[in-house]
């Protein structure tokens, strides 16, 4: 699986794909150029790190329509779209439903590169977060079924007595796997590990790129 992170442009209109393809060339990002949206689901396997800059409006699949599959197909890759003068509508409910911006043509090279660099940033950040989110869940996965119920208790507030009653078992046991849940945690004090319970437990929310 290829990890460099590449800007897909799709766009039907050759002039414009080649004009994008020269500006990314001369600041060195790696991208792919698609004249549809039908292109780039066949190569969709192909596509794993960066961020798409699409037309809004193109011939068959519209850009819309293809943000709508990509979503279908949970590919969360950050969505710049570029838009005509009567587009902004369509733009604006592009970006409810998940678009990071709209660029209006014609676009000043400058700003579209500045928003590509901001959609890489994201992407990057929102690549470690999810990593690191599997790595903690696949942490308390680890976790045996009594360990699992001390784990839920002890980041509760509950004390280890309440825990050793409410399970039948003495207090030392408990002492026990709670050791052995922070071993597995990788943590070392109470607050780290509640800090993992609200962390494995937060919404992984997509942040908006700035103004």
């Amino acid at each position: 699986m290829n990890d460099q992170q590449t800007v897909v442009i799709v766009d039907d209109d050759s002039g414009v794909r080649d004009s994008l393809s020269m500006l990314l060339e001369s600041v060195a990002l790696p991208h792919r150029l698609y004249a549809s949206a039908a292109d780039v689901l066949a190569d969709i396997e192909n596509i794993y790190r960066g961020c798409l800059v699409l037309d809004i409006r193109m011939p068959g699949m519209s850009g819309l329509e293809l943000q709508a599959e990509l979503r279908y197909r949970n590919i969360g890759l950050p969505i710049i779209f570029i838009t005509g003068h009567g587009d902004i509508g369509m733009a604006v409910k592009a970006m409810r439903l998940g678009a990071l911006d709209f660029i209006p043509k014609p676009y000043h090279e400058q700003e579209l590169l500045d928003r590509i660099h901001e959609a890489l940033a994201w992407e990057a950040d929102k690549h470690k977060l999810i990593d690191d989110h599997g790595h903690l869940l696949s942490r308390i996965e680890s976790l045996t079924e009594r360990e699992h119920q001390v784990f839920e208790r002890v980041t509760e507030g509950q004390a280890n007595k309440v825990i050793a009653f409410d399970l039948g078992v003495s207090e030392r046991t408990i002492e026990v796997h709670r050791s052995q849940v922070m071993k597995k945690m990788g943590v070392r004090t109470l607050a780290q590990l509640v800090r993992q319970k609200l962390e494995a437990e937060r919404p992984l929310y997509e942040p908006i790129l700035s103004p």
